[in-house]
């Protein structure tokens, strides 16, 4: 009988918790990634590249974009580590493939962490950026996570 109850009791519980994650797809580049809850759009871009998420009350910021490459991938990806230098990040964190990359970085109580993907065409990439507060390092573990499972290419 416990195990009826407790049985019922995911089935209610699962579909609640899955609500709270939003969809976001991009046809311009071809990618598609989860919104965290909580996290408000801003609206696409006006190119059409992405679209910027807030978190007001936890201070933090999901930046969801898609880009040419104007050279490789792994050129586009040492670029925007070193515009993260130049912003006087601190990289703390790198592991790429020639399909995908993430790299993070501290400033002062702040952390970002970044992924970049590959897209069909070889010729573009899908990334995102959350920056957060160091107080929520620990809750940050679980939507990177859930940013990662989801970000990928479309129509391949």
């Amino acid at each position: 009988m416990r195990g009826l109850v407790l049985f019922a009791l995911l089935l209610v519980t699962f579909p609640a918790l899955a609500q709270y994650w939003d969809h976001y797809a991009n046809a311009r580049f071809g990618y598609e990634i989860d919104v965290p809850p909580d996290f408000v759009g801003q609206g696409a871009s006006d190119n059409g590249d992405g679209q910027l998420f807030y978190r007001l009350r936890a201070e933090q910021e999901l930046a969801i974009w898609g880009g040419q490459l104007l050279e490789s991938f792994e050129s586009e990806v040492a670029q925007r580590q070193s515009f993260a230098s130049a912003e006087n990040w601190a990289l703390t964190y790198q592991a790429s493939t020639p399909q995908w990359a993430v790299f993070s970085g501290q400033r002062d109580h702040r952390i970002f962490y970044q992924r970049m993907i590959a897209l069909c065409d070889e010729a573009s990439y899908a990334a995102y950026r959350v920056e957060y507060n160091i107080r929520d390092l620990a809750d940050m573990n679980a939507i990177i996570d859930g940013l990662n499972r989801s970000l990928q290419a479309t129509g391949c």
